[in-house]
């Protein structure tokens, strides 16, 4: 069986995680991978439901997620985990549970995610509808050696997939 991997897309709202996860997918199953994509929305629906915001939710959620990606990846998947994933602690926690875990920091400046705002947040964030963005309001801790950065300031979404693929084939978890 071939070993599986998970892909931990990190970075602010709006920076781009979910679409580029989106994109990375089918490009994934084209080279025979089974893939799952964890997108933060959607998880935090259907296994976090109830959950908050404050930081020790925020780890809850996370740790739910690095469990679902280990047994995942585990059982050969490639695992695409869209999260923002705030903190380094979790992060390193997951790079610790799960197999061949490669953090890809998706980097874009507080002011260009604002600008994006695909959900709306940055707006409610500043009308004071929302209290705990991650970025604006609530702590981000840049990740100090991920394994890619993806400044989606400067690269469109095919570059960025591409340097993701490019990465991955480099550390040999997409061949068979």
């Amino acid at each position: 069986m071939r070993e599986g991997f998970v892909v931990w897309l990190t970075g602010l709202p709006g920076s781009g995680k979910t679409t580029i996860a989106r994109e990375l997918e089918p490009e994934l199953k084209k080279r025979g991978l089974c893939v799952e994509v964890l997108d933060g929305d959607e998880i935090r629906q259907n296994l976090s439901k109830g959950l908050g915001f404050s930081r020790e939710d925020r780890e809850t959620h996370l740790k739910r997620v690095t469990y679902v990606a280990k047994l995942l990846s585990r059982n050969g998947v490639a695992v695409i985990a869209a999260f923002i994933s705030p903190y380094r602690n979790i992060r390193e926690y997951a790079r610790k549970e799960t197999t061949n875990f490669i953090e890809v920091y998706v980097k874009c400046s507080v002011e260009a995610c604002a600008k994006r705002d695909p959900k709306g947040l940055y707006k409610k964030a500043s009308s004071g509808q929302i209290k705990d963005l991650t970025g604006p309001q609530d702590l981000y801790e840049e990740p100090l050696q991920p394994d890619l950065v993806v400044d989606t300031e400067k690269l469109d979404l095919r570059e960025s997939v591409d340097t993701i693929l490019a990465k991955l084939e480099e550390l040999g978890v997409t061949r068979a």
